[in-house]
């Protein structure tokens, strides 16, 4: 493992996502997410937020090196993997963030949802792509 090129995806990730996440959730659609009962707190606890981005990045970075086999486009190959990898969080993020709150429209909550998160990964995992290329 190449502790430079992790500790620079972890790095890349949580800029990337905290200057994606931040406008979407707090500044863009907050008062529609309150509205479909999917934020509950009046104020995020911004740290345990930074947390979590950390500790996603730095999975994802460390395993990374597993799958990438260094064949095609190295920024397609970490779109791909984050893509894969982002569904967990997604699933977790999504589908149980609805099955655990009083959600409605549900259906709208995903697709925002969906959105968000695939425009995450996809950028991030290019990111990915480009700081594990040879």
């Amino acid at each position: 493992m190449e502790i430079k090129k992790l500790t620079f995806f972890t790095m890349g990730y949580f800029v990337i996502t905290m200057a994606w996440a931040y406008p979407w959730h707090i500044m863009w659609f907050h008062d529609l997410y309150v509205s479909w009962g999917a934020m509950t707190r009046t104020e995020p606890i911004i740290p345990l937020g930074v947390l979590a981005i950390v500790i996603q990045g730095a999975v994802i970075g460390y395993l990374y090196p597993y799958f990438n086999k260094n064949e095609g486009n190295p920024i397609f190959r970490g779109i791909k993997f984050n893509l894969i990898v982002g569904l967990m969080t997604y699933t977790a993020m999504g589908f149980a963030t609805a099955a655990k709150f009083n959600i409605a429209p549900i259906g709208l909550f995903l697709i925002y949802h969906t959105v968000f998160q695939f425009i995450q990964f996809t950028l991030t995992g290019a990111a990915l792509g480009f700081i594990y290329r040879k």
